[in-house]
């Protein structure tokens, strides 16, 4: 018998959370390939009558496709890659290192049950977002509603208008770079537009900034969360990790690998009705197999599904910190690769190497289903995180 992965097509004929048909991609090969192919993009000929991945603005619909499209995403990392490439990620462990130990420092001082969620997940991301980009963490609790409610799926109005103060907040902060620059992406954005203000105007570079603040965090929180919730459910994967720490950058890849579990989103368990994942809109025909995705059309990444096919796993499906190799595809492939995945990776290795250590016995503190899904925010994860120790 063969199992669900192995009979479940590439490619299956779905709705997006917006009600819109689209296809979904469920199969590692096929997901891999179409990371690569440049007819595959978040831009679309008519955005207004595109298929819609969700109601929110940020990434739930397409943005204008234009001839520059392939110039502008090779600018874009052109310029972000030497701000969060490996060696300038080793440079800042140190400082990550030292705001975990405030952070857990604060913890245990505390007296469980305590919001993990509050207390680690959400800081220590914002904080080092934010001395990278150089925006204020005093004004944190703005920005992360912000984000908040510019995720959100379901709300078009609501996403509307706190994108719209998120963009207005990072046009102060970029066009003030412009006078006095500092040695942060803001101002290497300001930079690049002051020296082609034509070809990279002050919008765009707001954009990518807005873009960056937004997926900085937001994703990593989740994964964070993510990771204490599997180390609690997996307790023997926990304590092998206690352990020997040397197995941490494993840890940190099957914690990335099975993200968003174990909260995913309730159609996320399966192939049937809703389709979740990174969205992407076709600008040509694109043949995959006898099946062909036409221009326009809708593609939903279901990058959760691939990451747990056998290309994946093998015979050996569920959460193993000792997973190698582990080729997932969370961070995307190619020139779809996250310019962000030095940063978040390190962030993850440097939490959970000093986390274990000082909470050996860190584990949730109310049943996993009792959580709080966050169904109808673009990165999913849960609204509280209870644990003790």
């Amino acid at each position: 018998m063969p199992t669900t992965e192995q009979a479940r097509p590439p490619l299956l004929r779905t709705t997006s959370p917006a009600g819109d048909p689209a296809w979904l991609v469920t199969d590692y090969d096929t997901l891999r390939t179409l990371l690569t192919d440049r007819r595959l993009t978040r831009s679309h000929p008519d955005p207004e009558r595109a298929p819609r991945f969700s109601e929110s603005l940020l990434l739930g619909r397409p943005l204008q496709a234009t001839p520059t499209d392939a110039a502008d995403h090779a600018r874009m990392r052109k310029l972000l890659l030497p701000r969060f490439g490996a060696r300038p990620m080793r440079a800042m462990r140190a400082r990550v290192e030292h705001l975990v130990d405030g952070l857990l420092d604060d913890l245990a001082r505390r007296t469980p049950p305590v919001d993990f969620h509050e207390a680690i997940s959400f800081p220590l991301p914002a904080l080092v977002i934010c001395e990278l980009l150089g925006v204020p963490y005093a004004e944190r609790d703005e920005f992360r509603r912000w984000s908040r409610d510019a995720g959100d799926m379901l709300d078009q109005d609501r996403s509307a208008a706190a994108l719209g103060r998120l963009w207005q907040y990072l046009h102060g902060l970029v066009s003030a770079r412009l006078d006095e620059p500092g040695d942060d992406v803001l101002s290497a954005l300001a930079a690049e537009h002051r020296a082609d203000p034509e070809g990279f105007t002050l919008d765009e570079a707001t954009r990518l900034g807005a873009g960056l603040l937004f997926a900085g965090h937001e994703t990593t929180v989740t994964s964070i969360d993510s990771g204490v919730a599997l180390l609690s459910l997996h307790p023997e994967q926990r304590d092998a990790l206690v352990a020997d720490p040397s197995l941490v950058e494993g840890a940190v890849e099957e914690i990335l690998r099975m993200r968003p579990h174990p909260f995913p989103r309730p159609a996320e368990e399966g192939t049937d009705g809703t389709a979740f994942g990174p969205a992407r809109w076709a600008t040509a025909d694109i043949e995959v197999g006898a099946t062909t995705i036409r221009r326009g059309d809708l593609v939903v990444l279901g990058l959760h599904l691939a990451n747990a096919g056998p290309r994946v796993v093998g015979d050996q499906p569920g959460f193993d910190v000792r997973r190698h190799p582990n080729p997932h595809l969370s961070f995307g492939h190619g020139l779809r690769l996250c310019v962000g995945a030095p940063l978040a990776r390190m962030e993850l290795q440097v939490l959970f190497a000093r986390l274990l250590p000082r909470f050996p016995g860190l584990r949730l503190a109310v049943p996993v289903e009792r959580l709080r899904v966050q169904a109808d925010v673009l990165t999913g994860g849960v609204a509280e995180l209870p644990v003790t120790w």
